[in-house]
């Protein structure tokens, strides 16, 4: 982590002049710092020093996320991320949205560096994926005939396929048999999926401090998550037609009356319910490579997030 941060420090050069104090700000060292971790566990070795490539990829993967980041953020008009103003507060919407495509685009670069075209074919496809989830989530918005299998859909693409590719391109570099290359992948996206449901979640039963961003989001927004998919299929007729107008924007979000009823209806226990249903997925995915050290590693993403889902109850 701390050769990434020196990387990521070093990009700031490649970034011209007039923008390099905004890409700054994105590029920090306060974030969780998820899918990194991802590609140096799963890449993991016995050696001093990491396989080459990794701290790299695990830029690219960074880079993009961020850029993610930055236009969620513009979408959720939302005011705070990591505890301090997006980028879109600080430097308005209109430029926010240049600035994620200017670390999209540097992210894409540095994958195109690796000898072969591997790694910028895999990292340009999630990418795509990635928006792909975004831009059908945003279509989605203010609508109710959502199912869960459409919400299943946008979470695997615009969430789990970075987690996925992240697992991927770390056990690839790594020089791990294919066998824990396809293991790995899959227990990236199952973790993946399990983390997004965890942050649909935390936007209703977190704290803001704790957290670090703005939440109540996805109710004011018309982001019908799972969280809020529950709560409208246990919702009597009435009360289901009131939630509708507020998700369609005909009427003004109650959240504290939402979060009530899903405390009455027990949505928090269904939904983490299912975010445990995708980790012990993910678990089972290692199940056939116990004696790889990346396996070891990776095993205790699953126990990590199981304590920030007990620390929302």
């Amino acid at each position: 982590m701390a050769a990434l941060d020196q990387f990521l420090h070093d990009q700031l050069e490649s970034f011209e002049p007039e923008i390099r104090e905004m890409a700054d700000y994105c590029i920090d060292t306060s974030g969780k710092r998820i899918r990194p971790a991802l590609v140096f566990f799963s890449g993991w070795s016995d050696a001093e020093t990491p396989a080459p490539g990794l701290v790299q990829v695990a830029a690219v993967v960074e880079l993009v996320h961020l850029a993610t980041l930055v236009h969620d953020d513009i979408m959720d008009e939302a005011d705070v991320r990591r505890g301090r103003p997006t980028a879109a507060r600080k430097y308005g919407a209109a430029a926010a949205v240049l600035l994620g495509d200017a670390l999209f685009a540097h992210a894409l670069h540095l994958a195109s560096l690796f000898p072969t075209t591997e790694v910028c074919r895999a990292v340009s496809e999630s990418t795509r994926k990635v928006c792909a989830g975004e831009i059908v989530q945003t279509l989605r918005r203010r609508t109710v005939g959502i199912t869960r299998a459409d919400y299943d859909r946008v979470i695997d693409l615009k969430t789990a396929e970075l987690f996925r590719v992240s697992c991927a391109l770390g056990a690839r570099l790594g020089g791990h048999p294919q066998g824990f290359v396809d293991a790995a992948a899959r227990f990236g996206r199952h973790l993946g999926i399990a983390y997004q449901i965890y942050d649909d979640l935390a936007d209703f039963f977190g704290r803001e401090q704790r957290i670090g961003k703005t939440l109540g989001t996805d109710l004011a927004s018309g982001k019908l998550t799972l969280p809020l998919l529950f709560l409208r299929d246990r919702l009597p007729p009435e009360e289901r037609a009131t939630l509708e107008a507020e998700l369609e924007g005909r009427a003004a979000p109650r959240l504290e009356q939402r979060l009530a009823e899903m405390g009455d209806h027990g949505v928090f226990l269904a939904v983490t319910g299912e975010i445990e249903a995708q980790l012990v997925r993910a678990e089972v995915a290692l199940a056939e490579h116990p004696d790889l050290a990346p396996a070891g590693h990776l095993a205790a993403l699953p126990l990590v997030l199981r304590a920030q889902v007990a620390a929302l109850g």
